[in-house]
Order: C-alpha cells, then structure tokens, then sequence
C-alpha cells in the first residue's frame, strides 16, 4: 500500500510539472537525452582504447549512474521537491552507486579471468602449439569465440599434419624416382661407353639390353603420368559393355608364358559372362598388374588363381600360394613405389606403381580394391555393374 501511494503520489507530481511547465519539462528530458547519447559515444571510444574489461564496466556503470542522477534531479526540480528531499534522494543514490559498482567489480572479475585465458591461448597457438585449447563453458558471445578458436586449433592441426605427410610423400616420392631411373641410366651409359670403345664382345646383345633398358624407361614415365592424372582427376575413359571374364580370360592366355617362365601356373575360376559398363583397356590393365604382382610372389610350381563373381557388383580375385602380404605392408600396400621386398630389386619386384595403379584405375570406375584377410597372398577389386 506504501509503494502504491509513493508511486501514485510522484506520477500525480510529474503530471502536475508536465502541465505546469510543459516546454521547460520537455527541454530538460531532451538534454538529458541528448547528454546520454554523447556519453554513450564517448564511452564506445573509450572501450576502443580501453587496456582491461573491468575499467570499461566500472566505467559503463558509473556513466549510467550519473545519468540516472542527472534525470533524477531534474525530475525533483520539476516536482519541486524540498532541499532535504533532494538531498535524501542524492543519497540514496550514492549508496545505489557504491553497490553498482561493487556489484561491476565481482561481476568483471571471471570475465577478465577468462579473457586473459583467450588471449594466453592464442599466444600458445601463435608459438607453434597445437594441443592447448581454450575449454570454456562459457555460453556466450566469449564462450562462442572460444569455440570457434577450438575448432580453428582443431583443423590447423590436421591441415599441418596432412602437410607433413604430403611433405614426406614427395620427398619419398622423388627419392624413389631418382633410384628407379638411375639404374636404367647407369646400365645404358655403361653399354653405351663398352660399344664406343670397342671392347663389347656381342654388340648385338649389348643392343638388346640398352632397348630393354629404354622400354623400362618409357614404361616409368607412362606409369608416372597415368598416376598424376588419375590423382588430379583428369582420367577420362569411355564405358563400354564389356564381359569381365572374357578379359580376364584375355589376360590369363597373355601372361601365361610370363608365368611359365616363372615356375608358376595360371588358373581361371569363372562361370557365367560378367558384364559391366567400362573401359576395357583399364581394367585389363588392372587385372594385369594383379596377376604381374601374384606371379613375382609365388613360389615355383605353385598355382595363382583368378576367379570373377557377381557379389554386390562384378568382383575379381587374383590370388597366389605365397606367403601373404606382411602386416606392416598392408596399409600401404596402394602407395606409390610401395614394395613388400625392401630391397627395392627391379628384378625381385617391379616399379612399385603396379597396385597404386590399380587402386586409380578402380576408384576411377568407382569401384574399390582390397587386400583379403586370408592365408594366401589375394587382392581383389569390385566395380559396379549396370542397373
């Protein structure tokens, strides 16, 4: 009841003052106005310069007080308000000020902690840290700053690592380059020095082994440029329909000789024709190369065995009796100038681009390769088949 005859009384005076003295009233509220909008820019200029957050609040609140007095005054001027009255009034807001500020004062204190926080991070991450993490369970616009950090931290990390490993790859990449052209190379200029001095007993077969030596050259640089257009995307075949058993079967009847040379059989498991959308001179390459790769890994006299099957698309296994892939060589068995034999013998092992080869012909038809947990050495390869 107090409150509501407090409250009656003063809206009775404000609209006696209003009436009474209506342009002095607005005049002064427009003052008090305009007052509050020049503060309020002066106080975003100063937030600019401002070293520390509590200083802009402690500054905010006091700002905001002393508005509120100004308004204040007035408005017991206009009610025409006793001295002691005022005085009263100038006192309790003195006391509402002096809790503002104590109340700005805790309030800052877990901001500034956390801020200095951020900042502490980011310094950490500007040195080369990529562990430290902001953390905070702050829900607004600060905790969503921290957040965005986080995340930020998050990819710079794996972008560096991503780079590490293409930085890595490269350096391999061009080690093995130069090791497998350097071989042919040297071979070549030897025959060709012993031919121009006259000291090669048989010409002939000096000849032969500088072609063999060019063709393994020529082959290098083919599977080099296959390999960096299947990477930048630019392999372009066109699909026709063709029947995998058949160019297994092609393939099979091609490498025979190569494979009898060895010590070692060739066996075509297959039944119904098989028929998919493709390039036929692809996938004949891949299933080349897996049944290249199965020969050189075969004891002699053991049998490899290549099976095509309709499972969730057309499926081909190329599988040999030898010892199987070593398990550290699984997971980059698909990489490039990859071998099992760490030798690095070009008479032991081919180029090492055999299944990296075959892994981009494959995912370029939009299928997929595999090595098979099982007891034999067995790659496959599964491309769709049409609808």
């Amino acid at each position: 009841m107090i409150a509501q005859r407090v409250t009656g009384q003063l809206a009775m005076s404000m609209r006696s003052a209003f009436f009474d003295h209506p342009l002095l009233t607005i005049a002064a509220f427009a003052a008090v106005a305009g007052a509050t909008v020049v503060i309020g820019m002066a106080l975003r200029h100063h937030q600019r310069r401002s070293h520390t957050l509590r200083q802009s609040l402690l500054v905010v609140a006091l700002s905001s007080l002393l508005i509120a007095v100004a308004a204040g005054v007035i408005a017991a001027r206009l009610m025409f308000v006793t001295n002691d009255e005022l005085l009263a009034f100038l006192l309790l807001l003195a006391v509402a000020g002096g809790f503002a500020s104590l109340l700005a004062v805790v309030i800052s204190r877990p901001l500034r902690d956390d801020v200095r926080h951020l900042e502490s991070t980011v310094r950490q991450i500007e040195s080369g840290d990529r562990s430290v993490r902001v953390d905070t369970a702050r829900a607004d616009e600060l905790g969503l700053v921290g957040r965005a950090i986080d995340d930020l931290v998050g990819q710079l990390d794996r972008l560096e690592r991503e780079r590490a490993a293409v930085e890595e790859e490269r350096r391999s990449l061009l080690s093995n380059i130069g090791h497998d052209l350097r071989s042919p190379l040297a071979a070549l200029q030897a025959a060709i020095e012993a031919m121009v001095d006259g000291v090669a007993p048989d010409p002939q077969r000096y000849l032969r082994s500088m072609q063999r030596d060019v063709e393994a050259l020529s082959s290098l640089i083919d599977d080099l440029y296959l390999l960096a257009r299947l990477d930048a995307g630019r392999f372009d075949f066109e699909g026709v329909p063709i029947d995998l058993v058949e160019l297994a079967d092609g393939a099979v009847e091609s490498l025979a000789p190569m494979a009898a040379a060895a010590g070692v059989k060739l066996a075509l498991d297959a039944g119904d024709p098989v028929h998919v959308i493709a390039s036929p001179v692809s996938l004949s390459r891949v299933i080349r190369n897996l049944i290249d790769n199965a020969v050189r890994h075969a004891p002699p006299g053991s049998t490899v065995r290549i099976s095509v099957s309709a499972e969730r698309g057309a499926v081909v296994r190329v599988a040999d009796e030898g010892p199987g892939f070593p398990s550290d060589f699984r997971m980059r068995a698909f990489d490039r100038f990859t071998r099992a034999d760490p030798s690095r013998n070009r008479q032991s092992g081919g180029g090492g681009l055999g299944l990296a080869i075959a892994k981009g012909l494959v995912e370029a038809h939009g299928g997929e390769i595999w090595i098979e947990d099982s007891a034999t050495s067995s790659v496959a390869f599964r491309v769709p088949v049409p609808a």
